[in-house]
């Protein structure tokens, strides 16, 4: 019994220390310490799950599924090793284990086997977040995984209706009029869109020129967004949160008539037709199309 103890007690110990050295970014020697800890006490649920935490964020799935398993046989009433577990799961495209993990999540699917594809609702989710963290909107379609809708920054290597992974614990929110929305971080592109990303430079004299454009490419299977009046830069204390009173203030309303536009073009398409129109029913001018070869993540 006591020899029991005390393997108990060393596993506690070195599970501290794992814990302690993951803060510190130091994950190898964190991993090395939780195998320790897990050699002396084969129960302990924690450093099971904090292994599966450490290959989530490495994106290493397989071993992340495993030791989140594992995690949950041991404790089926931890709500995190559950999730993860259907994180995992989901990146493996391991349908059966992730719906039954959503399922005991208290989560209702729809159907009874196969990749989720349900409308869970708008979010926005921030892309690259261990780098600038742009945060564009998105529809969730199961609980980790969702479309992007707006036209993010080419340099972001995401595109207009890709679909991303992205983590269950919130960091920071986002307003829409009165209703607040959780920010969710994005772990990884989940499958690629058709789209590629253009940047147009454009003289407009009013708004009623954007409307024009806009309708036009309502007709088109393309989108774009004026980049110049719907971007908001943020430091990372505020993305992060709740943006603080110093970085809140709206900025008054001045007219730029010279307008950068975000285009999400349908690859092995083109959308010079389109501003030719334009430039003939208003006065809005086309001053550059900029097309880069762009690099998904």
């Amino acid at each position: 019994m006591k020899l029991f103890s005390s393997r108990k007690k060393q596993a506690q110990k070195f599970h501290e220390l794992g814990q302690a050295q993951s803060d510190e970014g130091n994950d190898l020697e964190a991993i090395t310490s939780y195998m320790k800890a897990i050699e002396l006490d084969p129960q302990k649920s924690e450093s099971f799950y904090n292994l599966g935490l450490i290959y989530k964020y490495k994106g290493e799935w397989e071993k992340s599924l495993e030791f989140n398993a594992e995690a949950n046989r041991l404790d089926p009433d931890d709500e995190a090793a559950r999730w993860n577990l259907a994180i995992a799961a989901t990146a493996l495209r391991n349908w059966p284990i992730a719906r039954k993990a959503w399922a005991d999540n208290g989560i209702a699917l729809e159907g009874e086997s196969g990749a989720i594809d349900m409308n869970f609702g708008i979010a926005p989710v921030r892309l690259n977040p261990d780098e600038d963290g742009e945060v564009v909107w998105a529809t969730r379609i199961d609980p980790v995984r969702a479309r992007i809708d707006n036209i993010p920054f080419k340099e972001s290597g995401f595109k207009h209706g890709d679909i991303v992974l992205h983590d269950g614990a919130p960091v920071g929110s986002r307003k829409i009029g009165e209703r607040e929305y959780s920010v969710f971080n994005v772990l990884e592109l989940f499958e690629e869109s058709d789209y590629t990303t253009t940047e147009a430079i454009v003289l407009i004299e009013s708004n009623e020129d954007l409307e024009i454009l806009e309708k036009l490419f309502s007709s088109t299977p393309h989108y774009f967004e004026d980049w110049s009046s719907n971007i908001r830069i943020l430091c990372k204390q505020c993305s992060e949160g709740e943006p603080h009173e110093q970085h809140d203030v709206e900025l008054k309303e001045v007219w730029n008539p010279k307008r950068n536009l975000g285009i999400a073009v349908l690859k092995n398409e083109s959308v010079s037709e389109i501003f030719d129109v334009w430039q003939k029913e208003c006065g809005g001018r086309l001053l550059e199309i900029i097309e880069t070869v762009q690099d998904s993540v």
